[in-house]
């Protein structure tokens, strides 16, 4: 069984809303909503698993499937019946017709009391355009559900169609709280996998921090082993997670994967991406357009004191960063037991890609631990490049971003295992930042292998940036 890590954050603030929703319990409407949304094998209803067990409170967990099983609604009364709320043999007795009746016979046996869960899984699954169910469900909580005390939580991997749930016009507005799941935190990684604080990075750039990745990486493992193993098994989530989320979130949208395709083969402005992926610049548009709003890629533009148009792309999730750039392309290879071609490839390819991978999360782990090292907390961490990238600098902190009206910090960021930030590196980030600004911005560094520069106002290393995740 592999031991549950991480979401204490996820699990204090579920625990919060249960304790709450229990001293409500004599109000008119103690009952809570919660809406979770992530994408494809998070771990959201791992989470949610975990947190009913430790409730340790009647609970009803029920999953909705396409193509399988009954009908969503018989799976549902199903699902009742065989959970632990308090008279739950009704259902048996007298089978609900309609959603309406299946909901309004649900809030009769929950308790009065004393808090209960109730679970729907993939609600997407549930919802069509008319919002016919999700009218349902409103006019159920507010007269039925509601005014028992529970809370009802809503998970979904769509996240485009969880927003839709709660936004304004549709059914359920103002009726619940969101609540984002994301991945596993580089130190849950670090923790599950038993690795140190620069190794954890890179497993949490290979992984995404999926859990059912993390969880076959042996205790203490290097990465070289992990991917000998792992690719050597055509049936590893490594591989086969990607074809498995994509195949769910763009079962009709191809255009949408060769675009992801073109990102991950290093390409990132507007116009290579198109010709990259073959595809005009109008179709482009309309794919990128689907991409971002379902998360999975970013378009981002460099924080400056003047507007920029020079936007670039990239995957937001880091494993499937990884994987278009070197398992996408060859899966062919795994299927064909030459999976040490494409090993050999990630390791002529790994420095690369690392350096460039590493940004966005050197980015964000500074924005959780800043102020630090003299630095100051910045509402806006980035980067900044020009067209023709004479000028790139790696980290831009500023009061807001893309058009920034004071930069706080500027920094570069070197991700080698043997070679630290020494003078070069220091004299390349200071004639940047004269191309930039005139301002005497501070500068910083963040290094894999340590610093030998002198002149630099704070330097960070590996075991820094896990350290606001660990708080």
């Amino acid at each position: 069984m592999v031991r549950f890590v991480g979401r204490r954050r996820e699990l204090a603030d579920l625990d919060r809303v249960l304790a709450e929703i229990g001293a409500a319990a004599n109000d008119p409407r103690p009952g809570r909503c919660l809406v979770l949304r992530g994408r494809r094998r998070i771990g959201k209803s791992a989470l949610i698993e975990e947190f009913v067990g430790r409730a340790d409170v009647p609970h009803v967990y029920f999953t909705a499937e396409i193509g399988i099983g009954e009908e969503p609604l018989a799976e549902f009364v199903r699902a009742v019946g065989e959970s632990t709320i308090p008279d739950a043999d009704v259902f048996d007795e007298a089978t609900p017709g309609n959603w309406a009746a299946a909901l309004r016979q649900l809030a009769g046996i929950l308790p009065a009391d004393r808090p209960s869960v109730v679970v729907l899984d993939e609600v997407p699954y549930l919802m069509d355009e008319q919002g016919a169910f999700e009218s349902v469900l409103q006019r159920s909580w507010d007269r039925e559900l509601s005014r028992k005390p529970v809370l009802l939580l809503l998970i979904g991997s769509d996240l485009s169609m969880m927003e839709a749930l709660t936004s304004y016009g549709r059914p359920f507005h103002q009726r619940a709280t969101e609540m984002a799941i994301g991945p596993l935190n580089p130190a849950d990684v670090a923790t599950m996998t038993g690795l140190d604080a620069a190794d954890a990075i890179d497993a949490a750039l290979v992984t995404g921090g999926l859990p059912v990745i993390c969880a076959r990486w042996q205790h203490g493992e290097d990465l070289w082993s992990f991917l000998a193993r792992e690719l050597a098994d055509p049936f590893s989530p490594l591989s086969a997670s990607a074809r498995l989320s994509l195949a769910s979130e763009f079962p009709d949208r191809a255009q949408a994967r060769i675009v992801l395709a073109a990102i991950g083969s290093g390409e990132r402005t507007f116009t290579n991406i198109a010709r990259a992926a073959g595809i005009s610049q109008s179709t482009l548009v309309r794919a990128a357009q689907l991409l971002v709003e379902k998360r999975v890629m970013a378009a981002d533009l460099p924080i400056s004191l003047s507007p920029s148009k020079e936007r670039r792309y990239r995957i937001t999730d880091p494993y499937l960063r990884f994987w278009f750039a070197f398992l996408g392309p060859h899966l062919a290879e795994i299927d064909r037991m030459r999976s040490d071609l494409i090993l050999e490839r990630i390791r002529g390819g790994w420095s690369s890609w690392r350096g460039r991978a590493v940004e966005p999360l050197v980015r964000d782990s500074l924005a959780r631990l800043l102020p630090a090292a003299g630095l100051p907390a910045a509402p806006a961490v980035g980067g900044y490049w020009t067209r023709s990238n004479d000028v790139e600098i790696d980290i831009v902190g500023a009061d807001r971003e893309p058009i920034a009206r004071r930069l706080l910090f500027l920094g570069s960021i070197k991700w080698l295992e043997t070679s630290p930030f020494d003078r070069r590196g220091l004299a390349a980030l200071q004639r940047h930042r004269d191309r930039l600004t005139g301002d005497p911005v501070p500068l910083v560094c963040v290094s894999r292998s340590g610093v030998t520069a002198t002149g630099l106002d704070a330097s960070f290393g590996p075991a820094d940036l896990l350290e606001p995740w660990r708080t």
